[in-house]
């Protein structure tokens, strides 16, 4: 495959670029009724995005001529796609889709129905691990980082409002010992379990924050071993019967950010949400799945969001893009969006190891709104850096516990701020007084659904999962490694052995520790 920038589509968008959509001068009723995108109860409206017909038309070749579609089927049907050609890389298949497959890969490739397989095993040892616990645990303490914590928090914090009665959960990451004296405040050990996810068992801030809340345990004359799960690689150092009350497997051909609908979040959020509300997630994001399989890009939501992304990025040159629900529930969700897109497409070389000539993954960041509006918006309406954004509203609310003020309710009131600040970013506003000027033309979509349910919210995930994806493709970058999280780590190993040893050898780090 051609380098990105020398395909047919990529020259003539950076030609269409020049004279890109003016929002503050095209926006109208016929362009908002005509620029949606509806599918699985989702619509993705991107009438404020810089864009019109002949852009989406060579944005749909670039996706053909990319072979976006059929890439993705290939990552799906469980070719080996993580690999560097050339050079040592980690060689692996890419199916977290298949563990949300439920019908055990029925009639699809062999590598498939394993995993779809191996992942129902887990499934049901789950349910009678929950069943035979009953109602003995009343608080679950999940301790990880990175992939292991942002995705399964966030979900679970989405979807409280359809947790268990009685039942809390909470989450250790940062080897800050003040998050773990924090979530452990106020616990009765006697009630809680504590779930360790590490997919190699030797990640060195979990083993760490493991051994800290083990402490906890043990000075309250309690056994650890009756209230810790291991959720881990088969035959890792954490894959130890003696150590745990029961453990739970994930597997190399799942990345830890893509891991959320896996064992990693499953056991946490089965137990907090009920395991049919954990299923229903799965549903949610296997729809989601067989969606992105769409080969027509104007009728695929991820795969249409991912060339807009990239139009922005490429093409307009933006830099980042901001992701603000407009849901509380949803307050985590751009930190969990933040570590998949960034983690996933913050490269520099292609798949052949061949350094780049184009940007790739944009700064992610967000905040919930309304909160934002009182934040940021100030620089995203005025300032010097033009920041695309992409919203994400319900028209109803998860309690629905509202009242009607000054003529409109809560809900109405979140929605319509929403709505207003897309069309305000896109058209602006002229002033002679030029401190109330607003350029405008700056672009924005909204992901509008129903409802923040498990299901909706196991689409979401994937949503955003397969956009990442997609972009990937259409880079031609690897976006299931992660080389740039290794040389901190072993840095910092190094200087926590001169701490330990006051020797001084490494220079740089005895240099940097004597600042403590």
């Amino acid at each position: 495959m051609h380098p990105f920038p020398e395909t047919a589509s990529f020259k003539r968008l950076a030609e269409l670029a020049k004279e890109a959509p003016d929002l503050t001068k095209s926006m109208a009723t016929e362009r908002i009724d005509k620029l949606f995108l509806e599918q699985l109860g989702m619509k993705l409206l991107f009438a404020t995005e810089r864009v019109d017909e002949a852009i989406l038309a060579d944005l749909e070749h670039l996706a053909k001529e990319r072979g976006a579609a059929l890439q993705m089927r290939a990552m799906q049907s469980g070719e080996v796609i993580n690999r560097i050609e050339g050079y040592e890389s980690e060689e692996r298949r890419v199916l977290h889709t298949a563990v949300r497959d439920l019908s055990g890969g029925k009639g699809l490739s062999p590598p498939v129905q394993e995993a779809s397989q191996a992942a129902l095993t887990e499934l049901n040892k789950l349910k009678s691990f929950l069943e035979h616990i009953g109602d003995r645990f009343t608080d679950l303490v999940q301790v990880g980082i990175g992939g292991s914590d942002l995705g399964p928090r966030s979900l679970y914090l989405a979807l409280q409002r359809y947790g268990v009665k009685g039942r809390r959960v909470h989450f250790i990451s940062n080897v800050d010992p003040d998050d773990a004296a924090l979530a452990m405040k106020d616990l009765d050990l006697r009630k809680t379990l504590v779930v360790v996810v590490s997919k190699s068992g030797s990640t060195l801030e979990t083993a760490t924050n493991e051994a800290l809340v083990a402490s906890f345990f043990t000075q309250a004359g309690l056994k650890p071993k009756e209230h810790f799960i291991a959720v881990t690689g088969k035959g890792s150092p954490m894959d130890d019967p003696a150590k745990y009350l029961a453990s739970f497997y994930i597997w190399d051909y799942i990345g830890g950010r893509y891991s959320a609908t896996s064992m990693v979040g499953g056991v946490m959020l089965a137990f907090g949400l009920g395991y049919e509300q954990w299923l229903e997630i799965l549903k949610g994001a296997h729809e989601m799945d067989q969606h992105a399989l769409t080969e027509n890009p104007h009728q695929n939501l991820p795969l249409l969001a991912a060339l807009l992304g990239i139009w922005n990025r490429n093409f307009l040159g933006h830099h980042t893009c901001a992701v603000i629900p407009y849901s509380q529930a949803l307050t985590r969700f751009p930190a969990h969006l933040q570590q998949l897109d960034m983690e996933s497409n913050g490269k520099s070389i292609d798949r052949h190891g061949r350094a780049v000539s184009f940007a790739t993954g944009p700064i992610i960041w967000g905040e919930v709104g309304t909160n934002g509006q009182h934040s940021f918006y100030q620089s995203i309406h005025q300032g010097t850096t033009v920041v695309p954004i992409e919203f994400l509203g319900f028209r109803h609310s998860q309690y629905g516990k509202d009242i009607e003020f000054e003529g409109s309710s809560c809900q109405q009131k979140l929605i319509a701020n929403l709505l207003a600040q897309s069309l305000a970013l896109a058209t602006g506003q002229k002033s002679s007084n030029p401190n109330k000027n607003f350029a405008g033309n700056r672009p924005t979509s909204i992901l509008l659904m129903e409802k923040l349910d498990p299901h909706t919210m196991g689409k979401l995930l994937a949503y955003y999962e397969h956009k990442v994806a997609f972009q990937g493709m259409i880079w031609g970058i690897n976006s299931f490694d992660q080389e740039g999280v290794q040389l901190g780590k072993k840095l910092a190993l190094s200087v926590l052995d001169e701490m330990k040893n006051r020797k001084g050898t490494f220079v740089l780090g005895e240099a940097m520790r004597r600042h403590l």
